[in-house]
């Protein structure tokens, strides 16, 4: 009988215990936010700020990559078919209709240059070696402008969990601090506020995972850029090495 007694006053217990918990935790960031102070609401719009800008980033570099690949497509066999005969002015005019191409940036900086110096006295190796140079200039150029924004995505993927873990610190301080205030013991006294304090921390690795993971698919597809204007520049520089041969024979 005492046993049951025991037994109906412990779930009583835990039955209001759940209540409490589904009344405290289970609301929306809403409810949360208007029950934060000023410190927690501080982090929680800087990690809102960081957001918007790391999707800003992502936007930018989609687009600006979407189109590099797409004029590079168009730009590439108009090339080849051009230089195959021998027109180097219309391979420059290709690159030109598809100026958002790498690989059209960096193969009309290799034949200007060589064009400019057509009719100097300089030696064909000479034309051939300035004309080396002007593609590493501009792989350079090229390479640095498609990094555009991607150290700021870094910055904000590895630096968002911690500004959240430093709005659950500030939640839970403040959380006890109330308590103290109160003279009020028990889970229920800072239940309410650990669990908005944590939602700085949900916030947090919601800002940063996103960040991660377009910051390496972004890398990865600039070291694939980085190979295809590496090639294009040695296939352009072995294009002169082979016209060179050829008017020597002739």
């Amino acid at each position: 009988m005492l046993s049951a007694h025991f037994g109906s006053h412990a779930f009583v217990k835990m039955q209001a215990a759940a209540w409490f918990f589904e009344d405290q935790l289970a609301v929306d960031p809403w409810t949360m936010w208007l029950h934060m102070r000023w410190p927690a609401r501080a982090i929680a719009i800087a990690l809102l700020v960081m957001s918007a800008w790391s999707i800003g980033v992502m936007l930018d570099r989609w687009f600006a990559f979407r189109l590099a690949r797409r004029h590079s497509r168009q730009f590439a066999p108009a090339a080849a078919g051009a230089l195959r005969e021998g027109r180097l002015a219309e391979a420059i005019r290709a690159a030109e209709s598809n100026r958002k191409s790498h690989l059209a940036r960096v193969v009309t900086s290799g034949l200007q240059e060589f064009l400019r110096h057509g009719d100097s006295a300089a030696t064909p190796e000479e034309k051939i070696e300035v004309s080396r140079r002007a593609l590493e200039r501009t792989e350079l150029i090229v390479h640095a402008e498609l990094e555009r924004g991607l150290g700021m995505l870094a910055s904000i993927g590895s630096s968002a969990p911690f500004v959240g873990l430093l709005g659950t610190v500030v939640g839970i301080i403040d959380a006890f601090a109330s308590m103290q205030k109160n003279q009020t013991t028990g889970i229920s006294a800072v239940a309410g506020g650990i669990s908005e304090a944590l939602m700085t921390t949900a916030l947090g690795l919601f800002v940063a995972i996103p960040a991660v993971m377009m910051f390496n698919y972004f890398t990865n597809r600039i070291k694939a850029f980085d190979v295809e204007m590496n090639n294009s520049s040695s296939e352009l520089v072995d294009y002169f090495l082979k016209k060179q041969i050829a008017s020597r024979r002739s």
